[in-house]
C-alpha cells in the first residue's frame, strides 16, 4: 500500500540479510537477570532480543507452581491447552469450538511463566514455543477470565511475578521523547503497510460489523469528523491537536477552514505530516512541530488529542490535564478519543511492567473514566459527553493484523526479523482480544471548562 503524499526514507529496526544489528532499546538485559545464572541460550539473535533467545534463570519450584495453576486455570476455561512434544499430555480433551494453545516447548513455556509470568508468556511466543489455532480466540478466553489464572486464596502468590516498571521508562520530557520514538519511530513504512491510506493509527467507525478492509479509510474519516464535530471545529477556528499521528485529523480540520497547530514527539510523523500538509496545499493553515504537550503556548478554541493519554503515565496526568486547561480558549471545547480499562483493573497495573510496557509502549498505561473524570475536575474541566465504542476497536485491529500478517515477505524486506514479526502479531491479536473480551474499551469524551456546553 502506498500513500498518496512522498514519504522521507526512514531508518527501521530489527535485522535481515544486508542489515546490520542496529542498538535497539528492547535489547537492554531485564531487571534480575545476571551472567552468573549461565540462562540457557536459545538460537536466533541474541544480542536483539536477548530476553527472548535465552530461557531465564528460574528454580525448579517456581516453574512447578506455574504448571500447576496453569493446568488448573485451563481445567475451568473455554481453552485447550495441549502439547506437540508430548502426545497424550493434553490437560483435557477439546471442547467442540475452543481454541487451543498448542506448546512445542511445554519446558521452556512453564519455566518462562515461572519466571516472569505474563512476560514470559509473551516472550515465549516470541520465542516460538507455543502457537495457536486461534490466537484471538485464545487470547479472549484469557482476558475474560483473568482472575482464574490464580485462585483467590493463592492471590498474594501474584506479587511474585510482578515487576514494576522501570525507572527508565518515566514519561519526564526527555523519557516521553525517548518512549514514543521507540514505537512510532520504528519505520513508516511498515506502518504503511498495515494502515489504510489515511495513515490513521487509531480505532475506527464503522456502520456495519463484520467490518471489510475496503471500508476502513471512510470508517476513520467518520472517526475524525465525530471528533471534530463534537469540538465544534469549524472556519477560523484555532484548532490544537495533541499527537499528530501522521496528519490526517490535522488535514481534515483544515479543509474545514481551521488554523491548526498538531504536536507530536515522533520525528518521522512530523516529517511525514508535514510533506502531506505541503502536498496537500494547508501550509497556510497547518503547522506540525515536535513539542511535548507540557510545552504547549498560546489558547485554541479547540483541542483534539487521539488516543495520546494512554502515553502521558499516571505520574503526568495532572500535567497533561492542566496543559489542556491552560490552552484552552474561553467557551473553547476539548474532544479526547481514549483507551480505558475498569477503574481496579488500572489500578492492579498501575506500577506492573507488563509485556506491552517491555516491548511496545514503554511507559505507558491505559486510565480509567473515573481516573479521567478525577484528573479533569482537578483541572478545572467537566467531562459533558462520553460515548464507548470498544467493538469498533476489535474490528479495526482485525483488519490491521490481517494487512500485517498478509505482508510477512515485504515487512522481512523492511528488515524486521521473525522474532519481531510475531512481537506485532501478538500484539496486535492480545489488543483486539482486549477490547473483544470487554476488558478495555475505547471512548469520544467531551471536556468543557466548568461543565459548560
Amino acid at each position: 500500500m502506498t500513500t498518496s503524499t512522498p514519504r522521507p526514507t526512514t531508518s527501521v529496526r530489527g535485522t535481515a540479510p544486508g542489515h546490520p544489528a542496529p542498538a535497539h532499546p528492547i535489547a537492554a538485559p531485564a531487571p534480575g537477570r545476571h551472567a552468573a545464572d549461565a540462562p540457557q541460550q536459545r538460537p536466533g539473535e541474541p544480542s536483539l532480543w536477548p530476553d527472548v533467545h535465552r530461557l531465564p534463570p528460574a528454580s525448579a519450584a517456581r516453574t512447578a507452581v506455574a504448571r500447576a495453576l496453569l493446568r488448573r486455570a485451563f481445567d475451568r476455561m473455554p481453552l485447550t491447552l495441549r502439547s506437540d512434544a508430548s502426545p497424550g499430555g493434553d490437560a483435557r480433551a477439546p471442547r467442540g469450538g475452543e481454541p487451543s494453545l498448542v506448546l512445542h516447548d511445554p519446558d521452556a513455556f512453564h519455566r518462562r511463566i515461572g519466571a516472569d509470568g505474563l512476560i514470559g508468556f509473551g516472550e515465549s511466543y516470541m520465542a516460538g514455543e507455543w502457537d495457536s489455532d486461534d490466537l484471538v480466540g485464545a487470547l479472549t478466553v484469557l482476558a475474560s477470565h483473568v482472575d482464574a489464572l490464580v485462585p483467590a486464596p493463592l492471590a498474594e502468590l501474584r506479587r511474585a511475578w510482578i515487576r514494576r516498571r522501570p525507572h527508565a521508562h518515566r514519561n519526564t520530557p526527555v523519557g516521553a521523547r525517548r518512549n514514543i520514538q521507540r514505537h512510532y519511530d520504528l519505520s513508516n513504512d511498515l506502518f504503511e503497510l498495515f494502515l489504510d491510506p489515511s495513515m490513521i493509527y487509531s480505532s475506527a467507525l464503522f456502520t456495519a460489523f463484520p467490518a471489510r478492509q475496503e471500508s476502513l479509510e471512510d470508517a476513520q474519516h467518520r472517526k475524525i469528523d465525530r471528533l471534530l464535530d463534537l469540538a465544534s471545529v469549524g472556519p477560523g477556528t484555532r484548532l490544537l491537536e495533541i499527537g499528530t499521528g501522521w496528519g490526517e485529523l490535522a488535514l481534515r480540520a483544515a479543509a474545514r477552514g481551521a488554523d491548526v497547530v498538531t504536536i507530536t514527539l515522533s520525528t518521522e510523523q512530523r516529517d511525514l505530516a508535514r510533506s502531506r500538509v505541503d502536498a496537500a496545499g494547508h501550509t497556510d493553515r497547518v503547522s506540525v512541530e515536535l513539542c511535548d504537550y507540557r510545552d504547549v503556548r498560546g489558547e485554541y478554541d479547540a483541542i483534539v488529542s487521539v488516543e495520546m493519554i494512554e502515553a502521558v503515565g499516571a505520574e503526568y496526568w495532572p500535567a497533561y490535564f492542566d496543559a489542556l486547561r491552560k490552552a484552552l480558549a474561553p467557551g473553547g471545547r476539548i474532544a479526547l478519543q481514549a483507551i480505558t480499562m475498569a477503574h481496579d483493573r488500572m489500578l492492579a497495573t498501575a506500577q506492573s511492567h507488563t509485556w506491552i510496557s517491555k516491548y511496545i509502549f514503554p511507559g505507558g498505561l491505559i486510565p480509567s473514566r473515573e481516573a479521567i473524570r478525577t484528573e479533569a475536575a482537578r483541572a478545572g474541566l467537566s467531562v459533558t459527553a462520553d460515548h464507548g465504542f470498544g467493538e469498533h476497536y476489535a474490528e479495526t485491529l482485525r483488519l490491521w493484523r490481517e494487512r500485517f500478517t498478509g505482508h510477512t515477505a515485504r515487512v522481512t524486506e523492511l528488515g524486521f526479523d521473525h522474532v519481531f514479526q510475531r512481537m506485532w502479531e501478538l500484539y496486535l491479536a492480545y489488543s483486539e482480544a482486549g477490547f473483544r473480551s470487554r476488558y478495555l474499551d475505547v471512548r469520544h469524551i467531551l471536556l468543557t471548562e466548568g461543565g459548560a456546553h
